[in-house]
């Protein structure tokens, strides 16, 4: 069983065992925006859903506090998004990067995100003391070594925790253990985002406070067959 471990703002450390690891997708607030989004995606030949919001259950042991990511080929990419971890105490936020294989995307959209990990930062705060300011807090995403920013937004342009803890409530999987990881926002036209690293931070304008993360892409070595 994967086990992540959060830093808290109060100086204290959480361990949380991952039961359960689940990604929201189309998940923006203006759904209208998200209908116009997947049109766009079916022109390049990824399926679209047949509801939305989309939340697909991944492996567990796909949540990973990792520096590296491995891929099979060039055509993979990452995912600014925040990160809902339920404990035995309460709920923690955190920021995390979906990364997905986009080739295998077009086959179907469960299938890319469990190809890669989703990479979830170390440190988190807690869901009730942030709350009353969660559509202000920035999420940003940088690829490459040389940061290009390729994502720029805040909480308030995606479909807000407590709306996803009721999707939970309601299927019975608000337990200790689960992670939901939220949907993106939109990336920069011109950024490329086949990129040898990712970085995700998110920032709370109110506190000043960040959480971040980052990775390197490493290719897998060539197969033989």
């Amino acid at each position: 069983m994967t086990t992540l471990t959060f830093a808290l703002p109060d100086g204290s450390t959480q361990t949380v065992p991952v039961t359960r690891l689940l990604n929201a997708g189309y998940a923006g607030r203006d759904q209208a925006e998200v209908r116009a989004h997947i049109d766009e995606l079916a022109e390049l030949g990824v399926p679209g859903p047949a509801t939305i919001p989309t939340m697909y259950p991944i492996a567990p042991y796909l949540a990973q506090q990792t520096d590296v990511v491995e891929v099979q080929h060039g055509r993979t990419s990452g995912e600014a998004e925040w990160a809902l971890v339920i404990t035995d105490s309460g709920v923690l936020l955190t920021a995390a990067c979906d990364h997905t294989d986009r080739n295998l995307e077009v086959h179907g959209v469960a299938w890319s995100k469990n190809a890669s990990p989703d990479v979830i930062a170390t440190a988190a705060w807690r869901l009730d003391e942030v709350r009353d300011h969660l559509d202000d807090i920035t999420l940003k995403a940088w690829v490459g070594q040389d940061r290009r920013l390729i994502q720029d937004g805040t909480l308030g342009a995606l479909l807000d925790p407590d709306h996803w803890l009721g999707v939970l409530a309601e299927r019975g999987l608000d337990t200790p253990g689960t992670v939901l990881v939220s949907g993106t926002i939109t990336m920069k036209s011109g950024v490329d985002q086949f990129a040898d690293r990712w970085e995700v931070e998110l920032g709370d304008p109110v506190t000043g406070a960040t959480i971040d993360l980052a990775y390197t892409v490493r290719p897998l070595p060539d197969p033989i067959d």
